[in-house]
């Protein structure tokens, strides 16, 4: 290796010296130091053929040793398992033989066993038999000294019938022991037997075994030596003679020029001499025909490329000056001293594409952040603001945004008329005199805008103080606006599915003015722009019909209530109305409804879904139904609305809808509750103190399958709060119900003596700090009690002369509550519904007769489901005008069901001539 002298190109490879002749100049030192260097390749292979053979040989010897260990480990632990084997064998050989158990139980054990002990011990090679009494005393023994003698190993395993084994380090080797217990034909144990042999003089099979494992690596690294020498052999002939230095070399040289530009491309070793040049990089450099050889530094290069060149430093495409050409030029080291290669590109018709690849480049990424941050948001201002914001100042210096004034309103562009509305400006400073947002813009035909606005195509306008079309719109401003430095305006029609939304307006003051390249990514920047706005448009016009509709569903003002006072509030979602719902019902007797319901989703189909559902409970609750019939009745709804929604193939169910019913009796303070899927309501004592009382949970409605739905009852104190809301107030994103039931719970222990109205604003801005995304319905109503001077019972025997007794009584109860105007007609429908109840009804009957803010209200209770129908009575029927005359002398009549009958009340208004004319009543109805 070490004869073969320096490298030469392949060029001048046929003149180089032959492998095995030295160098000219070779004399004895060199000589000497060409054999120590041969001496050193002895000691560390150097050839990749003796490299692999180390490797065969610590991999072969490595196998083998691996091998051995493996042998003996096995031999050592069969050896052990084979021990124990044949001392078991041998032990429960000898206690089972014939005649071992009577040799136990005779008069002397020992004379019998001991020489059957010693010939199975002789004969099974074992070490030892050794015959015990149950208590551990030796009967036999190899050692007769020993016989007699007590063991102290444990035997305890043995004597209850399994086999003991122990392996244990005695003076002759490791040795296992098996201990076995001999049974007599009761089972008793009467004796024990412990055989023991040394794992010695198990035959190992490690010596036979060992020889073949050391042959057969012997032979492996013979055929492995073999192999080497083949094949470093063949690698020699394959490379004509080269050394694994000059092959090094040579791949590293050329790898590098693979990888570099492939344009011109020199080589120089590690002290600056050209070694290789092609002919592109000759061309481009003028270099001479006979330059390889020569530093690099002699080539008429200018100082600064011959220096690079010749430092070897890492370089990528610095450019140089050759004299009408412009390099870029590239460097890179092979290997420490070992030279560098270099390549040469020429640019000079590059540099005039790289201002336009930059400016192209640029618009791409105005165009890709136009994708990304312009449409965020469903609302147009927003949307236009996001516009302007990424145009400027990447794309020009201002930007307006105006939209035809019905696009504001969510309708679609008719295109009758041209009227906008400037929404969105932005610039790279505040003080120009372009219209602010919000300015109405009218422009005449022949202005650019309006020419643009026409045909759906740019405008550009590359001088502002030429363009006299422009200037007419306003000279005043138009002037103004020029002063300001502003010269160049580009107008873009906001379109969308052929429809003229509005306009886009980019002016450039500081930048270059505007030219016919810039009218592209202007389109196409707008033309973004004008489908999020369009989505936005179609949007607001959705939800403002949502919203529109949910407002003419929900209650308007709240009626105002003896029993109770009201206050409310409804927030639609962020993303558009719900479901949410609430209503308060007058009942008849003074009592009232408090319902609270929410359809899941957004959008108009909750809406509507919403007014149905508050449609059916009006129905429900005018027949006076208990909270859990109307909840039951609700379920049964909502299953058919499914069931039509999926014969009629439509896709959007009710699911999820939730309700909480509750009527509260201002009489006694007693109010009933029923909710389904819904959350409870709290409730706030006079006091102050907040609980959420435990209310039962139906199923959501619609999904119920017929379960009973249970009620609670619960005593409400004058002055107590009950809050029904919907899930949108306790629960939000990132926010569990627990979490939300604690904060409402803090909120409103904060607002003691607070009216209903003030409560709900109170915990609306408490727990609802940002915009919820879900709808919120909530509700306060403070309970009031009626005086129990307002209310008066009598029990009514089962008898129709009772009837003028409590007529007198009732006469004098109005008379003290001085409402004597009212008595003829309150004796009239009293007497009627009495004697009906006698006559028809069940006992118990009962009267009641409740004074309100307004009205005067009449029930008579018995113990019958029946219930009376009114009808017209013929001239010629003697009966059948008492319910007609109680319907006519009362502003409401009815029939409501408890558990034990019912009740028919009769309400009567106390306004001025509510009683009317009776004597006229009773001649037109004969």
């Amino acid at each position: 290796m070490g004869k073969l002298g320096r490298y030469v190109p392949a060029s001048r490879r046929s003149d180089r010296v032959p492998p095995k002749a030295g160098p000219p100049d070779a004399g004895p030192k060199a000589r000497h130091h060409a054999a120590g260097r041969r001496l050193l390749s002895l000691r560390k292979p150097r050839s990749v053929a003796s490299q692999v053979f180390l490797l065969q040989l610590v991999v072969v010897l490595l196998l083998i040793t691996t091998a051995v260990v493996v042998l003996v480990i096995q031999d050592r632990n069969r050896a052990i398992q084979e021990a124990g084997e044949r001392s078991l064998v041998a032990a429960e050989s000898f206690a089972n033989a014939p005649g071992t158990a009577e040799a136990m139980e005779s008069d002397d054990p020992t004379a019998a066993l001991q020489p059957h002990a010693e010939t199975v011990r002789k004969e099974t090679g074992v070490d030892y038999v050794v015959a015990l009494s149950p208590y551990g005393f030796r009967w036999t023994h190899p050692d007769p000294d020993q016989i007699g003698k007590h063991v102290s190993t444990s035997y305890g395993q043995a004597l209850e019938g399994e086999p003991h084994q122990n392996t244990f380090d005695s003076s002759l080797g490791k040795a296992v022991d098996s201990t076995v217990a001999v049974f007599d034909d009761r089972g008793t144990a009467v004796g024990l037997v412990t055989v023991g042999v040394t794992v010695d003089k198990v035959t190992s099979v490690v010596q036979h075994q060992i020889p073949v494992i050391f042959t057969a690596g012997g032979v492996a690294l013979l055929l492995a030596a073999g192999g080497s020498a083949l094949v470093s052999g063949r690698l020699r002939r394959q490379t004509q003679g080269l050394g694994p230095v000059e092959m090094t070399r040579m791949y590293e040289h050329h790898d590098a020029v693979l990888h570099a530009v492939r344009e011109g491309v020199i080589i120089l070793d590690g002290g600056g001499r050209l070694l290789l040049v092609n002919d592109e990089a000759r061309r481009l450099l003028a270099l001479p025909p006979e330059a390889e050889g020569r530093p690099v530094t002699e080539l008429g290069l200018s100082p600064a490329l011959a220096g690079l060149l010749g430092s070897g430093r890492t370089a990528t495409d610095k450019v140089f000056l050759a004299g009408d050409i412009l390099l870029a030029v590239s460097v890179r080291p092979v290997g420490p001293q070992a030279g560098s290669v270099a390549t040469l590109r020429d640019t000079t018709e590059l540099r005039a594409l790289a201002g336009r690849a930059e400016v192209a480049g640029g618009r791409l990424q105005l165009l890709y952040e136009a994708s990304t941050r312009i449409g965020t948001t469903l609302d147009m201002k927003r949307t236009a603001e996001e516009l302007t914001e990424v145009a400027v100042p990447r794309f020009a210096d201002f930007a307006t945004v105006e939209l035809v004034q019905s696009v504001l309103q969510g309708d679609e562009p008719t295109g009758a008329g041209r009227e906008m509305r400037r929404i969105a400006t932005a610039g790279i400073r505040e003080d120009t005199p372009l219209h602010p947002a919000g300015k109405l813009m009218r422009y005449v035909p022949d202005n650019p805008v309006a020419i643009g606005m026409t045909n759906g195509r740019p405008v550009l306008v590359a001088h502002l103080a030429t363009a006299d079309e422009w200037r007419a719109q306003d000279p005043e401003r138009a002037q103004k606006v020029i002063e300001s430095g502003i010269r160049s305006m580009i107008s873009v029609p906001l379109q969308a599915r052929g429809q003229l939304l509005g306009v886009v307006e980019f002016w450039r003051s500081e930048q270059d003015p505007f030219e016919p390249d810039d009218l592209s990514p202007a389109e196409e920047l707008t033309a973004r722009a004008a489908v999020c706005i369009d989505n936005a448009r179609r949007y607001t016009r959705e939800h403002t019909t949502a919203v529109t509709l949910q407002r003419s569903l929900l209650p308007g003002a709240l009626p105002e209530l003896s029993a109770l006072e009201v206050g409310h509030r409804y927030l639609p979602a962020q993303a558009g109305v719900g479901g949410d719902w609430y209503d308060v019902i007058p009942l008849p007797g003074a009592r009232v409804a408090l319902v609270v319901g929410d359809v899941v989703g957004h959008g108009l189909h909750a809406a509507a879904t919403m007014g149905r559902l508050r449609t059916a409970v009006h129905n429900f609750a005018a027949l006076d139904l208990s909270p859990d019939e109307l909840l039951a009745h609700l379920d049964d709804l909502i299953t058919r609305i499914d069931q039509d929604a999926a014969a009629e193939g439509d896709t959007e169910a009710v699911t999820g809808a939730t309700c909480l019913y509750a009527v509260y009796d201002p009489v006694s303070g007693r109010c009933v509750l029923a909710r389904a899927g819904h959350p409870g309501p709290a409730l706030v004592s006079p006091d102050g103190s907040v609980t959420f009382p435990d209310i039962p949970v139906a199923p959501p409605l619609g999904v119920g399958g017929g379960l009973p739905v249970e009620t609670a009852v619960l005593r409400l104190a004058a002055d107590s709060r009950l809050v029904l809301y919907t899930d949108g107030l306790v629960e939000a994103r990132g926010r569990d119900i627990d979490t939300g039931l604690g904060m409402l719970r803090e909120a409103l222990s904060h607002t003691d003596g607070a009216t209903p109205d003030d409560t709900c604003r109170a915990v609306l801005d408490a727990m609802l700090r940002t915009r919820s995304s879900d709808d919120v319905a909530l509700l306060v109503a403070r309970t009031r009690l009626l005086d129990p001077e307002q209310v008066e019972e009598w029990k009514v025997p089962d008898d129709p002369a009772a009837v003028s007794r409590i007529r007198a009584e009732a006469t004098r109860r109005l008379e003290s509550w001085g409402l004597g105007g009212a008595a003829f007609a309150t004796e009239l429908i009293l007497s009627e519904l009495v004697t009906n109840a006698i006559r028809y009804g069940a006992n118990p009957i009962s009267l009641r007769l409740l004074r309100d803010r307004d009205s005067l209200i009449c029930e008579v209770a018995d113990g019958t489901s029946t219930s009376p129908h009114l009808r017209r009575a013929a001239s010629t029927d003697e009966g059948g005008r008492g319910l007609f005359l109680v319907a006519q002398l009362s502003r409401r009549w009815g029939t409501r069901y408890t558990d034990r009958g019912k009740i028919i009340w009769a309400e009567q208004a106390l306004d001025a001539g509510a009683g009317g004319d009776l004597g006229a009543l009773l001649m037109a109805d004969l």
